[in-house]
């Protein structure tokens, strides 16, 4: 009777041995992979949203499949192409490991040690917190691979010539993530929105225009070399994307938006609704299709702060 008892202890303890090495080490052969948590993915989709992946990477015009490059970028300095990211090994960054993806993110030098031009937006999203790039780059791998080629850059001399991007990157580039600091508002910022500028809402809303959303990529002014003008931030520029004007969205109560209420602003982000009862078109409706109106109602509410709490320039981006 004892030697049945032991002998049933002992088939269930192995049992419980083969299969929790089973669960550990995989199948012979075949390598057990354990997938980011749903909270990871959560969160990097909601970072995915907010960096407007998207909105460059799809070709929507012509139904093209999600992060399988073609979106042309027409700037005058010739046509920009955003490439494929999908997570497909052979088209796409699927071969590429964290430390690839951050140094694209964090520096615009790409796993082969070519610098990327700045129409990818890595001089906004050098801001982005470690954190945040491992969430959003779990994300992005658990979508679908596409197994399509991208499309061939087509810029004007000089600008074709590569090599010339280190150069450009000591005039007009700043390495490194967002740091939140103390913050005080502004001597411009009227005594009744002083209460309303928190220093963790203006951060935070600081941190989503600039680093994710890269708001200022769009909305401010161009050298003639491509770099941001930034003593015009957020401005507006005559020549944006497509060679379309872009407003001025600092707080200027004639050419900007300083007569908006903050909840017309958080229509604009929720909705795309206008104060005039029109609707945003072009890029910006996919901004806020596909981004903005994915933002909970507090981080709307931040952007809405940190725009409010910028300095007021007068730009009429239609007589520039």
């Amino acid at each position: 009777m004892i030697y049945r008892f032991v002998f049933h202890i002992c088939a269930v303890w192995f049992v419980i041995v083969f299969v929790t090495g089973v669960l550990v080490m995989g199948v012979p052969g075949h390598a057990l992979a354990f997938g980011p948590s749903s909270e990871t993915l959560a969160r990097g989709a909601y970072l995915f949203a907010a960096g407007g992946c998207r909105n460059c990477h799809t070709d929507t015009k012509n139904k093209g499949p999600l992060l399988g490059g073609g979106s042309a970028i027409e700037t005058p300095f010739g046509v920009f192409y955003a490439p494929n990211i999908s997570p497909d090994k052979k088209f796409g960054i699927g071969s590429w490991s964290d430390a690839d993806f951050k140094k694209a993110m964090r520096e615009g030098v790409s796993p082969s040690g070519q610098h990327y031009y700045p129409a990818f937006p890595y001089t906004a999203y050098t801001l982005i917190h470690d954190g945040d790039l491992a969430d959003l780059k779990a994300y992005i791998f658990s979508l679908k691979p596409v197994s399509k080629p991208s499309q061939t850059h087509a810029l004007r001399f000089p600008f074709n010539m590569r090599a010339g991007m280190w150069f450009w990157k000591l005039l007009y580039f700043k390495q490194g993530p967002y740091v939140t600091a103390p913050y005080a508002p502004p001597a411009h910022v009227p005594a009744s929105q002083k209460s309303d500028v928190a220093s963790a809402e203006w951060n935070r809303g600081a941190y989503l225009a600039n680093a994710l959303f890269h708001c200022g990529e769009c909305h401010t002014p161009r050298t003639m070399l491509g770099g941001l003008d930034r003593a015009r931030s957020m401005a507006g520029a005559a020549i944006g994307p497509g060679g379309k004007s872009v407003p001025n969205i600092t707080p200027a109560l004639k050419t900007g938006i300083g007569r908006w209420s903050h909840s017309e602003m958080m229509d604009l982000l929720s909705e795309g609704g206008l104060p005039d009862g029109d609707f945003v078109e072009g890029k910006m409706s996919e901004v806020v299709e596909h981004g903005t109106s994915h933002l909970i109602e507090r981080d709307q509410k931040a952007i809405a702060i940190y725009f409010k709490s910028l300095k007021s320039i007068e730009n009429d981006v239609s007589k520039e």
